[in-house]
């Protein structure tokens, strides 16, 4: 852990619930996040500790409710931060006096989105993903060429993005199944094959100037943290769609993000080495580096989980869908930062990265209801019954993921909720 105090295992807060051994948020994890007290509150600024919540401004420790001011900030500024919180949240800490008055239940209060969002890019970052979804399309060649060398993504629409928690309406669209007539009109209705996709978001702290890319050494420099992240996907709207320029309707409509932060410094003892299978290239210099090699992928691992409508009635918390782990994907975030700057695009504080769906190599880890159900030809049947081969109205989605090894302290992230509403009547009409 390179003798960072903030992540021993042995660490207590005065915070009884962040000692539970169950709990999302320890001592050692002290995530950042937005609150407020009410539906028409002020926003503020907290770190989720056990099952409350450290108001920041309130404990003195920021004088504004800038989320991204305080991210804006150097890497010395943000640890000097964390290193603080860390010392005054810790059983014994001269702060509890003061600080306990600081603290608000995480149930008392709405979350918001992390932090103001300017800018959203998509990527694609698991093989196992991109494989099983191209086999369905090309059974002879199902990874394009460019896969293994270029970190494929695409720019997403930021305005809808919204936080766990989040409803929306079915989307409307273009369709066209691939058996109709060739030259026959498209459908237009609500989307029939509506779907999820399990990410990882990944926030931009420190902006890189103009016109200069960051490279591999200083690219997790420019990382605040990590979150949760559900890029809600129409598939038939997509199909129909994409060609030749990519996702538009099919996925701007919705996407939702877990309320909490959590950073690469409560990360770092779950850092592992970074392979590529046997066989497959190299990545270009400019996206290699020793320590990318040696502690570039992140072991987190991560969970699906549908709650029907029918369920929700019954008092049922949902089945798990499938399970994975970011460990596997085929790019790292250094990566995903230096690829996106090297022709000189401006990152700025707050932009949001999304991993693209994380999928396992096994069939029962797809990150989506397209590869767990065949593209809708083997569909799932759930332990009260009921059948999914996409998802339908009142569906609620639940992604949750942890990390947790020997000799460390299990954290976790909270959830990322989202839940389908029915269609709104035909637009026009």
């Amino acid at each position: 852990m390179g003798g960072d105090e903030s992540l021993d295992p042995a660490l207590r807060s005065w915070v009884a619930s962040a000692n539970d051994a169950t709990t999302d948020f320890p001592i050692q994890n002290l995530p950042f996040g937005r609150f407020r007290v009410g539906a028409e509150g002020d926003w503020r600024l907290g770190v989720a500790i056990g099952d409350q919540i450290l108001d920041l401004q309130a404990a003195g420790l920021v004088d504004q409710a800038d989320m991204s001011a305080l991210m804006a900030q150097g890497k010395a500024a943000r640890r000097a931060l964390r290193d603080a919180l860390s010392q005054g949240l810790r059983a014994g800490s001269p702060n509890e006096a003061a600080w306990s008055g600081a603290l608000v239940a995480q149930s008392a209060v709405t979350m918001g989105v992390p932090c103001a969002i300017g800018d959203y890019t998509d990527f694609y970052t698991s093989i196992h993903h991109a494989t099983t979804v191209g086999k369905q399309f090309r059974p002879d060649n199902p990874l394009l060429p460019n896969y293994k060398w270029v970190p494929i993504g695409y720019h997403g629409r930021a305005s809808t993005i919204g936080v766990s928690g989040q409803a929306f309406p079915r989307p409307w669209g273009q369709t066209r199944p691939a058996t109709a007539p060739e030259g026959s009109p498209p459908n237009f209705g609500p989307s029939r094959r509506l779907d999820y996709e399990l990410e990882l978001g990944i926030f931009i702290a420190r902006p890189n100037a103009p016109g200069e890319p960051i490279s591999m050494a200083e690219a997790e420099d420019h990382v605040f943290g990590l979150t949760l992240f559900n890029d809600w996907s129409a598939r038939d709207i997509q199909g129909w769609e994409y060609q030749p320029l990519g996702p538009f309707l099919a996925k701007n409509f919705a996407s939702t993000v877990s309320p909490w932060m959590v950073t690469l410094d409560a990360l770092a003892p779950f850092r592992q080495p970074f392979h590529r299978p046997a066989g497959d290239p190299a990545p270009l210099p400019y996206l290699d580096s020793a320590a990318n090699r040696e502690q570039g992928a992140i072991d987190i691992q991560l969970e699906v989980w549908l709650q029907t409508a029918r369920m929700r009635e019954a008092g049922h918390a949902g089945d798990c869908l499938s399970r994975s782990n970011y460990a596997d994907a085929y790019w790292t975030v250094a990566q995903l930062v230096t690829h996106h700057t090297v022709n000189g695009c401006l990152l700025q504080t707050g932009d949001l990265f999304g991993t693209g769906t994380l999928s396992g190599p096994s069939p029962e880890q797809g990150g989506s209801l397209l590869e767990l159900s065949g593209g809708g030809k083997q569909p799932l049947t759930l332990s009260n019954g009921e059948q999914r081969s996409f998802l339908e109205d009142g569906d609620t989605v639940i992604l949750k993921a942890f990390c947790e090894r020997a000799g460390a302290r299990r954290i976790g992230f909270g959830e990322c909720r989202g839940t389908v509403l029915p269609a709104r009547p035909m637009p026009g009409a």
